[in-house]
């Protein structure tokens, strides 16, 4: 059922798949849990899509921010198509998460958001990779350029084996290179880099000023060299 499942999930346009167990997941803030969500959830499947290499050559302002942007509506289309899938072909119960936005939580004092699930931890919990020095998911094949969806399902599915690390331990590029200096024990302060990052032109669209601490990673193959 995995590999079927598994396979599905790449033919709509995920590049890899995962699955975790709660067992996995025991972790997790209060409220921030699959069961908070979905009560009878009993595995969490976890995928990504990756962003071309293309979009790490060229000045984020605008193309780099579109994409990245639209990756987000593609990913959330996999996990609705999915679910409805799974739900017909296995008659379980499957629940697409959102894997941005909306969410609750909203610190404004620390310009600091979660999503209503870490899809980060789910994705480490299903295999996909380990959170590098920039807290984002890191890859041994698409670095940290991958976009993350989930599906939370009553069906009882097996873990996938755990990623080992490839985040380098003495490198410390994405961190040095932050121009606000956001990155420091593993967290990144929420307030100083959407400040920096996000704007608007004159005629209102969106602008990404900044994502050097995700291109300039030597993992994958999405850093500048």
């Amino acid at each position: 059922m995995k590999e079927e499942i598994r396979e599905l999930i790449t033919l709509f346009g995920a590049n890899i798949c995962g699955f975790a167990g709660l067992d996995r997941i025991d972790n997790s803030p209060v409220g921030f849990h699959p069961k908070d969500i979905f009560p009878d959830c009993q595995s969490v499947i976890a995928f990504g899509i990756a962003l071309p290499n293309g979009l790490a050559k060229v000045s984020p302002r605008l193309i780099y921010g579109y994409y990245n942007n639209l990756s987000v509506t593609e990913t959330d289309r996999i996990a609705l198509k999915a679910a409805k899938r799974l739900e017909d072909d296995y008659h379980c119960i499957a629940v697409p998460m959102p894997c941005d936005v909306p969410y609750e939580y909203w610190d404004l004092d620390t310009m600091e958001g979660r999503g209503l699930l870490s899809i980060r931890h789910i994705a480490v919990a299903a295999g996909l990779g380990t959170i590098g020095k920039n807290t984002l998911l890191l890859n041994r094949r698409f670095g940290n350029r991958l976009t993350l969806g989930a599906i939370l399902t009553d069906l009882k599915l097996t873990s996938d084996s755990l990623s080992l690390s490839v985040c380098i331990e003495k490198c410390r590029k994405c961190i040095d290179s932050c121009p606000v200096n956001a990155i420091k024990n593993g967290a990144v302060n929420q307030k100083l880099c959407r400040a920096y990052t996000y704007g608007k032109t004159e005629r209102g669209f969106d602008t990404v000023n900044c994502n050097r601490c995700r291109t300039i990673c030597p993992v994958g193959s999405s850093a500048i060299q």
